[in-house]
């Protein structure tokens, strides 16, 4: 560990202790009380090293290198997957956040454009599909993603998320450090949260790991209305509890995987009930951002 990471705060040392139940009420315009926040995740998979994910167990239990059947299983979602997902925010009028490895822009720049050209925010999502601890020049790695979305979008991304949702404990520091003013790695609340870091502070941006296709199709393989069925629990119970003050609603998606043929009907259907409810607001991570710092203006959230 270098001296840096040793030296790094711990998550516990960035922000305070705080119980949902002991703080005043966040308010949402309007008279919402939840805001959705739709992530899609598109990621970019080197044949050279073994996959990050696997549909297709390989023969003896080792990962192969290269491992084919799952790079082209990977590859169905960038071909035909995303398309479907495309459409499907388009019927209900969504803009949801691309969480996109940089590479993506570099080697299938027709899956990015057309987000673009949808208006859908770009959240940086590091280089390649790699775990950050795995890294050896982090700072490098994100220097080089922030400079090839901003190429490509006209616009230097506000927001980040790791592969996986990895950190080391300089992460934080860094996203900071680069310009970038919020996070989405730490799943810790239903609201945002204020994080310390040696630059000033980040917004943390209240992500998900139980309403994601990964947790839900891959590694507990539910069958294909699963993602449906929890989002409409998770809602219901998360609508309950606005009534004490908005929360927030995030979801993520693989075109590999949502987008699959036997899996896109419920996708859909998740979409038209998420977006039947007039006090109900789709937001992308910056406007969640502004909103709280706003809130925190107004003397509201505590820090």
């Amino acid at each position: 560990m270098s001296d840096e990471e040793a030296n790094a705060w711990r998550p516990h040392e960035r922000l305070d202790f705080s119980a949902i139940v002991d703080r005043p009420p966040l308010q949402l315009p309007d008279g919402a009380r939840v805001v959705v926040w739709p992530v899609v995740n598109i990621e970019e998979w080197d044949i050279s090293r073994p996959m990050p994910r696997m549909a297709s167990p390989p023969p003896g239990g080792v990962a192969p290198v290269p491992d084919v059947p799952n790079w082209t299983w990977h590859e169905y979602g960038m071909r035909v997957g995303f398309w479907r997902l495309l459409d499907a925010f388009k019927r209900y009028d969504i803009q949801p956040t691309l969480s996109i490895n940089a590479k993506v822009c570099e080697t299938r720049p027709r899956v990015p454009q057309a987000a673009l050209d949808a208006g859908w925010e770009f959240m940086a999502h590091c280089y390649e599909q790699i775990p950050i601890q795995k890294i050896t020049d982090q700072r490098a790695m994100m220097e080089q993603t922030l400079d090839v979305l901003t190429r490509f979008t006209g616009q230097r991304p506000k927001g980040w998320l790791g592969p996986g949702r990895s950190q080391t404990f300089v992460t934080p520091d860094l996203i900071k450090e680069l310009g970038m003013q919020w996070f989405g790695d730490w799943v810790l609340d239903d609201q945002p949260q204020f994080v310390n870091t040696r630059h000033g502070r980040l917004v943390s941006v209240p992500y998900t790991i139980e309403l994601n296709d990964i947790g839900i199709m891959l590694t507990a393989h539910q069958a294909s209305d699963a993602m449906l069925n929890r989002t409409r629990d998770a809602f219901d119970r998360l609508y309950m509890d606005s009534a004490n003050g908005a929360r927030i609603l995030a979801f993520g998606v693989h075109p590999y995987i949502s987008g699959a043929s036997h899996r896109i009907r419920y996708f859909e259907e998740m979409l038209e009930f998420l977006s039947g409810r007039d006090d109900v607001v789709f937001w992308n991570g910056q406007q969640i951002c502004d909103w709280f710092e706003q809130q925190a203006l107004t003397g509201t959230p505590r820090t």
